[in-house]
């Protein structure tokens, strides 16, 4: 589905195959740097088809949407409210994955009454980012896509869950950021990594959130291990929290896993438990 924001730019959100419906309980899921929706495909479709209003962009010039890219995560987060509106969603879960989670825990805090619940997956505060990383992703951006891809994940051959002769979590996971790369605009890689260093507003956030939370960690994660989101867990005030074994990359390592836990916990939020 493609939106129109402030008359002139084109926000794309896959709506998992179904028609979008603004009076079924609406849930967005927000993809971390250098992705784009498709990281969410299994989660996203089994919502859509059971009861859900399914929104889930491209961030700005990301996969379809356009750009430019912004800065920082409230910009983000601003931009994410924006889609809502377009969409005529005026509450909704947010959902988000690495720099996704910051976005959605940004948007829940400052705009409370909009928010029905929230779920961070791979999240951390803060989520620095090194400084030889950033200077890949300014200066060698296949380097750095190569040091991400190998730290999002577990294991060099982790299980796909299309397990079929091809598939490779690492392979499409590489062909994904080198296909967003291309698509997007110059250093889009640096760009998103500087907005997760940058962010350092996530504790005083969580404090402001008063929606249902849920944590989702990957034991082995690498990137955002689990000890990098205590304090954000220990800010919140009504938190769950699940770890699950895997890495970063805990929507293609532990798919049934992540959406066992998000669908459970989606319910809960509309209920009101």
């Amino acid at each position: 589905m493609n939106l129109t924001l402030d008359h002139r730019t084109n926000a794309y959100t896959y709506t998992g195959g179904k028609v979008f419906d603004a009076a079924k309980p609406a849930i967005v899921f927000l993809h971390g740097a250098q992705h784009d929706h498709s990281v969410w495909a299994l989660q996203t479709r089994y919502f859509a088809h059971h009861g859900f209003g399914m929104l889930t962009p491209d961030l700005l010039a990301h996969g379809r949407s356009d750009g430019p890219a912004r800065a920082s995560i409230a910009e983000l987060a601003d931009w994410t409210m924006s889609v809502l509106d377009a969409a005529n969603v005026r509450k909704a879960i947010f959902v988000g994955h690495s720099m996704g989670s910051l976005i959605a825990l940004d948007a829940a805090a400052r705009f409370p009454d909009r928010a029905t619940g929230l779920a961070l997956i791979s999240t951390a505060a803060p989520m620095t980012v090194s400084d030889a990383l950033l200077d890949a992703a300014r200066e060698h951006e296949p380097e750095a896509i190569d040091m991400v891809n190998q730290w999002s994940h577990s294991t060099i051959a982790a299980k796909p869950f299309a397990p079929a002769p091809g598939f490779w979590l690492h392979g499409m996971n590489q062909r994904l950021m080198e296909r967003i790369g291309a698509l997007g605009e110059a250093q889009l890689f640096h760009t998103d990594f500087s907005a997760c260093n940058a962010y350092s507003d996530a504790l005083e956030r969580a404090t402001a959130v008063r929606c249902q939370v849920c944590v989702i960690a990957g034991k082995r994660d690498m990137m955002t291990p689990p000890r990098a989101s205590r304090a954000l867990v220990a800010a919140f005030e009504n938190v769950r929290y699940a770890e699950l074994d895997g890495g970063h990359a805990l929507m293609s390592e532990q798919p049934d896993a992540v959406l066992d836990t998000l669908f459970s916990f989606a319910l809960s939020c509309i209920k009101g438990e």
